[in-house]
């Protein structure tokens, strides 16, 4: 119960409570249970109730989309973390020794990294509630992101936590004074590297406009109060407006009288409108799609690809489908789309903005806006509605993804939600203008480019951090198995080497005729 709650903790450092200072020590207590474990197997099953305690209150906002089985998926993904308490307690137990000391600070942040990037599997819920997105606000702790991705930036606080974990429980200088070093080194190295590299070249500026109706059910009416704010645009030097995710219901393909709204919205505003469909297309079946529409009409279409288990589909529906109700899980799967496309936007002069357009969930997804960005991708749009989730900290966790986003791939990052929270931030994620969940109306802001040319480290490299995570877990289990193999045959070698001395020895004296034996050697 004690690391159920430990796994509480850490909650507080993400949005909405915002204590991002607190997540480089949150872990700590649920560590420092796991170290002090009477066995290898407590401290893995501490390990594990300390990981189902973090998923149910990172994602606690999740019940009405999954009900009763939010606890059940904790305890499941849980079960991740087992590696984690096993690496703390065989490598920090006490006495501990600098050389346990150096391995934990490698081990650990690799373990704990190895669970965050299984369960960012897109078939598993995917990345969500990463512990690096606890930095959001901190560009220069984010700067990791730009060469490491999300991932340098949790293995940059798992590490910091083992550190002080470390310096608090060991009795010898050296290692303390070794986890005090490296703690230093980590926590330095965000802002040391954010100072050192050269800030994204600008390459001009463009002004978006991200329209947010706020809670309107009926879909006509909510279509209505986007297209309203929108024409309060006309005149104003924008370059692009968007609509969040569900903005209309209509499929524009089918939809003339919808169709013929937006386009007259687009000419009187001068620039294209990207809209957020949300509509059963020709084939019966639900999809959600970011729809550029232009004075001409539809210019392009991108389909979301990764759909929002349960909220959009439910995984193995025959099985699981009875969470529909009991819950606000979809009643029916949305069709997801087969590729992602790069929106061939303009801006007001007619020049091109190609553009990132992602739905909703797909903000998560580091790998998404990296192939953006390396298309060619001017800015990342994404384009939200978290309704159902209004009065909960989720939207607060969703925008900051769209600066985590911005930092890793170098681009400017706009989200336009239907209820908030709307937001732009620059390309070191810097946060440039908000609209919160209490507001509605539309949020023009201008955003600095940087060269399409411009790639991050990251951008190049891609998910070299969690591939060597997963290189280090791996070799721990090896060495892991290894030892244990040799400590099992020691016992076995000692007996026969005892019955191998005894041999002949009939009387218990030692040698024939009764005599003592000398041993050799």
């Amino acid at each position: 119960m004690a690391a159920l709650a430990a796994g509480a903790v850490p909650v507080l450092a993400f949005p909405a409570p915002g204590l991002a200072s607190l997540a480089w020590v949150a872990l700590v207590p649920g560590l420092l249970l796991m170290q002090r474990a009477p066995g290898a197997r407590e401290a893995a099953v501490r390990g594990w109730w300390f990981g189902a305690g973090f998923i149910l209150t990172t994602m606690y906002w999740l019940i009405p989309s999954v009900g009763p089985a939010l606890p059940v998926l904790a305890v499941l993904f849980g079960t991740l973390q087992a590696g984690v308490g096993l690496a703390v307690h065989r490598l920090l137990h006490p006495p501990l020794t600098a050389r346990r000391a150096m391995l934990a600070l490698v081990v650990v942040p690799a373990v704990w990294l190895t669970t965050e990037y299984a369960r960012s599997w897109h078939a598993l819920g995917g990345p969500w509630a990463l512990l690096g997105a606890t930095q959001w606000q901190h560009p220069t702790v984010l700067a990791l992101a730009s060469a490491g991705g999300i991932w340098l930036v949790s293995a940059a606080v798992v590490a910091v936590n083992t550190g002080v974990l470390i310096v608090l429980t060991a009795t010898g200088w050296r290692p303390r004074a070794l986890a005090a070093l490296a703690t230093v080194v980590v926590l330095a190295a965000g802002p040391l590297l954010f100072a050192l590299r050269t800030a994204p070249a600008r390459a001009g500026a463009v002004t978006v406009a991200l329209v947010q109706p706020g809670i309107v059910d009926d879909p006509q009416a909510r279509f209505e109060a986007s297209a309203e704010a929108t024409a309060a645009l006309g005149g104003r030097p924008v370059d692009l407006i968007v609509w969040g995710e569900s903005s209309t219901t209509a499929d524009l393909d089918r939809d003339p009288a919808a169709l013929a709204r937006l386009r007259r919205l687009a000419a009187d505003t001068g620039v294209g409108i990207l809209a957020g469909e949300d509509a059963r297309k020709a084939d019966g079946r639900i999809s959600k799609d970011a729809v550029l529409v232009s004075p001409t009409g539809i210019v392009d279409r991108y389909r979301k690809i990764r759909l929002v288990p349960f909220g959009e589909y439910i995984p193995l529906r025959p099985v699981l489908g009875w969470i529909a109700g009991v819950s606000r899980a979809a009643g029916e799967n949305r069709a997801p789309g087969t590729a992602f496309r790069l929106l061939p936007a303009t801006d007001r002069g007619g020049g091109p903005l190609p553009v990132g357009a992602l739905i909703c969930f797909e903000s998560a997804f580091p790998d998404m806006s990296r192939t953006a960005a390396r298309d060619g991708a001017r800015v990342l749009v994404y384009q939200s509605s978290t309704s159902t989730f209004q009065h909960t900290w989720a939207p607060e966790q969703h925008v900051s993804l769209a600066a985590i986003r911005a930092a890793e791939t170098g681009r400017p990052a706009v989200q336009a939600a239907l209820t908030g929270v709307s937001a732009a931030f620059d390309a070191q994620g810097r946060e440039l203008a908000r609209l919160g969940t209490d507001r509605t109306g539309a949020l023009t802001v201008r955003l600095p480019l940087t060269a399409p040319t411009t790639l991050t480290w990251y951008d190049r490299v891609g998910d070299v951090v969690p591939a060597a995570a997963l290189l280090v877990t791996a070799g721990s289990v090896v060495a892991l198995w290894r030892d244990r193999a040799r400590r099992a045959n020691r016992p076995d070698r000692a007996d026969r080497a005892g019955r191998a001395g005894g041999a002949g020895d009939t009387d218990g004296t030692g040698g024939a005729g009764g005599q003592p034996s000398v041993p050799a050697g």
